[in-house]
């Protein structure tokens, strides 16, 4: 009886298959244990000293095992170290702050209430301003103030050139009343106010006046430290 020659090819096939398979595992087989070769599991047998293979050309490095009574006593000592460290930085401590609190009562403490000196005045060519007292009048903080002219002649004055400004740098609006446009030279003295208004004042603890004469500019009358009342 004739094979079917489906069957016969079949079976070919089928050998043809298993061939390949067997060589792809051995293939693969030899492949793997040239790729692992000279690989070893390491040796951590207590027993073994070097941590490796008796006769290696690389042995391991032996871990020291250390007594459980000497840990202890190393761990009291460090905690010991560290609270003398402790106390030591805490008398430290302490010591700088006796030092500075020393400091601060030997620093003189400033009078927050003090007030300035009046009359303050500033003199320039024969011209003098005169500051005689401060004092708040409703939104307003005046300044009394005086002028007098011992020159040999008239001094003009244009009070939009007054420069007011405070101890923060910051300059103040302000308007002059009472004052003479124009000083004549007899020496008599002409009394008027500088007016400038409290909103002004934020913060500020200090006054200071300049004024030049016009349009010549070459007086320079000025007044500073004049104290805000508070």
């Amino acid at each position: 009886m004739a094979l079917n020659s489906t069957v016969v090819l079949t079976l070919i096939l089928l050998t043809l298959m298993f061939g390949a398979g067997l060589t792809s595992a051995s293939w693969g087989f030899t492949v793997g244990r040239q790729a692992l070769k000279g690989i070893t599991q390491p040796d951590f047998r207590p027993g073994n000293n070097a941590g490796g293979t008796k006769g290696s050309s690389n042995p391991r490095e032996a871990v020291p095992i250390m007594n459980e009574k000497d840990i202890l006593k190393a761990v009291k000592a460090r905690m010991e170290g560290r609270d003398v460290d402790k106390g030591t930085a805490k008398g430290n401590s302490d010591a700088d702050k006796a030092t500075a609190k020393s400091a601060q009562a030997k620093k003189p403490v400033k009078n927050e209430n003090a007030k300035t000196k009046f009359p303050v005045n500033s003199r320039d060519g024969g011209v003098t301003l005169e500051v005689s007292s401060i004092r708040e009048r409703g939104s307003s903080l005046l300044l009394d103030v005086s002028m007098k002219n011992e020159g040999s002649q008239s001094v003009r004055f244009l009070y939009s050139f007054l420069n007011v400004t405070d101890d923060q740098g910051r300059a103040l609006s302000a308007s002059a009343e009472d004052l003479p446009g124009e000083l004549p030279p007899n020496g008599e003295v002409y009394y008027g106010t500088v007016s400038i208004p409290t909103a002004l004042l934020d913060n500020a603890k200090q006054l200071s006046l300049t004024l030049t004469d016009y349009p010549n500019q070459k007086l320079q009358l000025q007044i500073s430290g004049i104290l805000v009342p508070k």
